[in-house]
């Protein structure tokens, strides 16, 4: 079966305030996908009326949204240049092998090389092997030699030595 082709009407462009009614819906559908709690309309919109400094969105849409990709800016990268990090690229399951993925990283390509930035770097499934292939088609290299690591819940607190109380987003 072959992909449809991208629709000549999408575009790709920063996240707004005004976007956020329908990034929220977005976001949600996210969150089911991955099978994880999905959080109240209304934090989403919190969380998203404060994004943190250097944390960007970029959006997918032709008459409604039907992608993004959340990136953040990182220093140092090589030669000591700043680099990106996607933290999330996601499609709506309408809009998927539509190009609008494809779309998303190339926009995000061409950021990171407008600012001047060395690399992108992000992680991946190692279940999804469909996305795994996405990436390698666009030229992506699996990086074996390194290693995710996070620290969350009672470890950060532990590791912070703060107090329950001051756990981050009060939780």
């Amino acid at each position: 079966m072959q992909a449809k082709r991208t629709d000549p009407m999408l575009k790709i462009r920063p996240f707004a305030p005004d976007d956020i009614p329908q990034l929220v819906l977005l976001l949600q559908e996210m969150q089911r996908h991955y099978g994880v709690p999905v959080p109240a309309a209304d934090a989403i919109r919190a969380s998203l009326n404060a994004l943190p400094a250097g944390a960007g969105i970029l959006l997918a849409e032709t008459d409604a949204i039907m992608g993004f990709v959340a990136f953040s800016s990182l220093y140092p990268g090589p030669g000591l240049k700043p680099g990106l990090f996607m933290k999330e690229l996601f499609v709506s399951e309408r809009a998927r092998g539509q190009g609008v993925g494809k779309a998303l990283l190339r926009a995000l390509a061409r950021l990171a090389l407008e600012r001047g930035f060395a690399r992108i770097d992000w992680t991946a499934d190692r279940r999804n092997e469909r996305l795994q292939r996405f990436y390698a088609e666009l030229g992506a290299q699996a990086q074996e030699d390194r290693v995710f690591f996070r620290l969350s819940a009672d470890a950060l607190v532990e590791v912070a030595g703060a107090t329950l109380e001051q756990r981050a987003g009060g939780s």
